[in-house]
């Protein structure tokens, strides 16, 4: 195989006001690039693994900024498709601090990547793979990202290539009932689920305690693994041997976005490497550390990742 894992989704750039300020008064944003599938690609490629990441941006200099960025972490970019005109996506992020949630608005529409067609993409490339990365932002966005997302699937599923899926339910994007629909038979054809206690209940109607919620949402999807979360309450992995359940640890908290996905990459770099349980724990490390730095990137190394519980100076 070419890849271990290989990814589509939409580039973004997320536009970030300073905490404590508001989107309608602040005097400065942020800017740092941004995309769900390609932050877990990222952060794989940085431990080693050959990942690849499938978008489509317009040619101009915020493309270039989203681009360099996921380059940077050893992303191979040779499925990127470029199209001369149309706009990059945008997200505004207030950080927000208690009592208030942080607060997202979106400015995606009208996007090169919105109107992907099937035959934009290299499928010879993107299915030489050990493992197919997707989620439910993808899916969301309009008909063709669904339908390029479910033909990926398809695709992998008749090659016998491992399907792995994050539900990531966006209700700014979508409500449960959308979200079900196109979602399940992606997730039935799925190796791995990931999908937090909130999101099974949101999309799928499950409801009761994190381990008994990741236990039924195994049984009902009729796969192999389930993993999911419940913020500070705890991680959970559900398999035919049985479910598990993992303290989660609480850290300063710099920046939120990215701190799932880098779970979800974490977990998965475990998994591929045939242990789900020490993928399960290296997720819960490198969440914690997307959670201590800015960008939805996690930037990330096999040493920092032996070094992540020490807040000492390494000298």
């Amino acid at each position: 195989m070419k890849y271990e894992l290989t990814t589509i989704g939409e580039g973004q750039i997320r536009l970030t006001c300073p905490k404590g300020e508001h989107l309608v008064s602040s005097r400065g944003l942020k800017m740092t690039a941004a995309c769900s599938e390609a932050n877990v690609a990222g952060l794989l490629a940085q431990l080693g693994k050959k990942t690849a990441w499938c978008t489509v941006l317009p040619e101009s200099g915020l493309s270039e900024r989203v681009l360099s960025e996921f380059r940077s972490a050893g992303i191979d970019l040779s499925n990127v498709v470029m199209r001369k005109e149309g706009r990059v996506a945008l997200y505004f992020l207030e950080p927000g601090e208690m009592p208030l949630p942080g607060k997202v608005t979106y400015d995606r529409l009208h996007t090169p990547f919105r109107d992907i067609d099937i035959d934009d993409v290299n499928w010879d490339d993107m299915l030489d793979t050990k493992m197919v990365f997707v989620t439910g932002i993808t899916a969301a966005l309009t008909e063709k990202t669904a339908q390029v997302l479910t033909y990926f699937v398809d695709q992998a599923h008749e090659r016998k290539i491992k399907v792995a899926l994050d539900v990531n339910y966006r209700s700014l994007l979508w409500d449960g009932a959308q979200a079900r629909k196109v979602l399940e038979p992606i997730a039935r054809k799925s190796s791995i689920v990931f999908c937090s206690r909130r999101d099974a209940g949101s999309v799928f109607g499950l409801k009761g305690s994190g381990p008994q919620v990741c236990h039924d949402l195994r049984e009902f999807l009729e796969v192999p693994v389930v993993v999911s979360t419940d913020q500070l309450d705890g991680t959970y992995s559900s398999t035919a041997q049985g479910e598990k359940v993992y303290d989660v640890e609480r850290v300063p908290v710099m920046d939120r976005p990215g701190a799932g996905d880098a779970f979800v990459g974490g977990t998965l770099y475990g998994y591929l490497n045939g242990d789900l349980d020490a993928g399960v724990r290296i997720g819960m490390r490198t969440a914690k550390i997307a959670l201590t730095h800015h960008g939805d990137l996690t930037r990330i190394s096999h040493g920092e990742l032996e070094t992540a519980d020490n807040s000492d100076i390494l000298r």
